[in-house]
């Protein structure tokens, strides 16, 4: 009689982990003036209209955040490479134990913060530079997961998707269920996080999404599936 394989349940732990993404906008985009550390995209964009003069846009900003995602990136990249040959289990605790870290040290840097003045900017520059390294980090390792629509981050594909492959287009709707759970995960986020940044500050959805992203692995850990060495690896 042949045992049943229990079903691989990494798609809701990347659930959660798009939840903490809109988290992680409402704190960047409100808090850190008006600046990404999730979303490269926004990044790029508003640093092309800082470039030209547009007002309340920090050039230097952008490009401080674009530079610590790219640093969290590349470790993500040589993390993956040197466990390659550890399972999934041991990969993505070490990944999530050094992303709710840098989570917490930010909540523990914007105590007495100011989000309308930004002050002190030394404060301000440590959150975003913690929080870019830890969501670039976070990237580069969802990617080398690849689980298809589930990126935790970027949600215009997954738009397009969920049109372009719909009945009305022709389609058969395919992962209809995760698109939708991606796109409503980061607006509950989003919403979650903006209440919490404007009633009580920047450090609760901070600690917040430490929190989320450390339990939601602890969570995964304990089931037979993390137990897998990755054959993925990009």
């Amino acid at each position: 009689m042949t045992k049943s394989i229990p079903r691989d349940p990494i798609p809701l732990v990347l659930v959660v982990l798009t939840v903490t993404t809109g988290l992680v906008d409402a704190v960047s985009v409100l808090g850190l003036g008006r600046v990404f550390t999730a979303n490269m995209t926004g990044n790029v964009v508003f640093l092309g209209f800082a470039i030209v003069g547009t007002p309340g846009l920090s050039a230097p900003l952008y490009l401080m955040s674009i530079a610590g995602f790219l640093v969290g990136a590349v470790l993500g990249g040589r993390f993956g490479v040197a466990m390659s040959g550890c399972s999934r289990r041991r990969w993505l605790l070490t990944i999530a134990s050094i992303e709710a870290g840098l989570f917490f040290v930010a909540a523990l840097v914007a105590v007495g913060y100011d989000i309308q003045t930004l002050a002190p900017t030394h404060q301000l520059h440590a959150m975003i530079i913690l929080t870019a390294v830890a969501m670039g980090l976070r990237n580069a390792t969802v990617r080398r997961l690849a689980v298809p629509e589930l990126t935790t981050t970027v949600l215009t594909l997954t738009v397009t998707g969920i049109a372009a492959d719909s009945s009305l287009a022709g389609g058969s709707n395919p992962r209809l269920g995760r698109r939708l759970a991606s796109v409503l995960s980061i607006c509950l986020g989003s919403a979650v996080g903006a209440f919490l940044v404007y009633t009580v500050g920047l450090a609760p959805p901070l600690i917040l999404t430490g929190v989320c992203i450390f339990a939601a692995t602890v969570a995964y850990a304990t089931h037979p599936a993390s137990q897998v060495i990755p054959s993925n690896a990009r």
